[in-house]
């Protein structure tokens, strides 16, 4: 969704860079351009109003036509804007309660019980839960308690359901075990539907009325259409939302409906979801968000992330290893699957200042299909050969490799050439000779 809003935002603010002096007739002409980019990436019509008349307004201010930095200013304008229109702060979830309890409600596909599982998993990453117990509450979908059963036990985390069919019983028998086994967290994943009914609503009603949930999340498919906004709007009135938890943000679709929520609503974006990895959950900075889309970066997210999931003892030794001139096929392994660990390498690019709109869509592809042919091809190897890639110059090693991996000789030949390209740059950099390039370039 991301990129379907950033490449054409980029392309309207590109423009301003490109100028030496902004006037009136310019500004008009790039708001024309980002008002028909917005409403392709199906934003809400009346939020892409809003949005274009306050730059307008600002951007057409008279301290601004034709004074200096202009670019810088009217680039921090449609930030401001897009934060504001994306909700202003990020909001911090509270567990002070003993246990504290969280009701998820969504229609069915939105990812809702996957996302369960991810916010256990956040919980617990961010110290902000010890013990979280999930909740299947769908009474209606057996398949549905039982994927959250699987869940639980790929996170660790506690897991409750009864066999009967009554929603509100499960949801507090499940609170009264809680605070006897300690759960500080309580997740209650509820029914989902394929749209919205009157036995639907009234059953999440009761299961709040005697709950007493700190949290109520709405989550939503970032590949819905305008019809999420009715959706939302219904389950607002009904049930006064605490937030909405955005799911498939790393999809192709457009998914400005999901983000026009928080404006037309009063009704915070809390949480993001991207991958499918039960890790692949963030908190929604709105100012972040806003950097995304212009491009200008999101340093702090990638920081965070690599703080959290990168091993920072094993990229030490690497580095040591790498300015040493003792840089091996196992470490280059390792490195990779570091790497893996921050996401698709699109999202990390999106990330980083200036590098979005830097390497095309090729050349990552590219790059990514590069970094599993090697990872089949070093898997395939032993430790041995791994820590002393000379050995691999033995016909009847590399073919056992080749067999093994399934890989061709040209591949093989491809990983030997750039990791010995990559031992020489290294130790150039060690000596402080290093002129360097961009590998997705080459």
């Amino acid at each position: 969704m991301l990129d379907f809003i950033q490449k054409r935002m980029q392309n309207s603010i590109q423009k301003i860079n490109k100028k030496m002096s902004i006037n009136e007739e310019d500004i008009l002409e790039i708001l024309r351009e980002i008002k028909i980019s917005l409403l392709e990436a199906d934003v809400n019509l009346e939020v892409v109003k809003n949005f274009t008349k306050e730059v307008k307004a600002k951007a057409l201010s008279s301290q601004i036509i034709g004074k200096l930095n202009q670019q810088q200013t009217v680039l921090k304008i449609f930030k401001d804007e897009l934060t504001r229109i994306l909700g202003s702060k990020s909001i911090d979830i509270k567990t002070n309660n003993n246990p504290t309890k969280i009701m998820m409600v969504g229609l069915q596909g939105s990812g809702k019980t996957t996302t369960a599982a991810k916010l256990s998993v956040y919980f617990k990453k961010k110290n902000l839960a010890v013990n979280p117990l999930l909740v299947g509450d769908d009474i209606y979908r057996p398949a549905a308690r039982e994927q959250l059963q699987q869940l639980a036990k790929q996170t660790q985390t506690d897991f409750f359901t009864m066999e009967e069919n009554n929603a509100i019983n499960i949801a507090q028998k499940a609170i009264e075990l809680a605070r006897e086994n300690k759960n500080d967290l309580v997740i209650i994943d509820t029914a989902g539907r394929l749209a919205i009914d009157e036995n639907l609503m009234q059953e999440l009603k009761d299961i709040k009325k005697y709950t007493h949930p700190d949290y109520i999340f709405l989550v939503v498919d970032a590949m819905s259409g305008q019809d999420v906004i009715n959706t939302a709007k219904i389950f607002h009135q009904e049930l006064n939302l605490d937030g909405t938890i955005i799911t498939k943000l790393d999809s192709d679709a457009r998914g400005g409906a999901a983000l026009s929520i928080t404006h037309l609503l009063n009704v915070p974006i809390i949480f993001i979801g991207t991958g499918e990895k039960l890790t692949g959950l963030e908190l929604f900075h709105p100012d972040r968000m806003a950097d995304r889309i212009l491009g200008m970066g999101d340093v702090l997210t990638l920081i965070e992330k690599a703080s959290e999931e990168v091993d920072e003892k094993m990229m030490k030794k690497i580095g040591y290893k790498m300015l040493s001139g003792q840089f091996n096929l196992m470490d280059l392994m390792n490195s990779l699957a570091q790497i893996k660990k921050l996401g698709k390498m699109k999202a990390i690019l999106r990330m980083i200042p200036g590098m979005a709109d830097k390497v095309s869509d090729e050349k990552i592809e590219e790059a990514e299909n590069k970094f599993r042919i090697y990872t089949y091809l070093i898997n395939s190897m032993t430790n041995f050969e791994k820590k002393n890639p000379r050995v691999l110059k033995n016909p009847s090693r590399k073919q056992r490799i080749l067999q093994g991996s399934g890989r061709s000789p040209r591949e093989f030949n491809m990983l030997i050439s750039d990791f010995e390209r990559m031992s020489k740059q290294m130790k150039e950099l060690a000596n402080g000779n290093l002129k360097l390039k961009n590998g997705l370039d080459e």
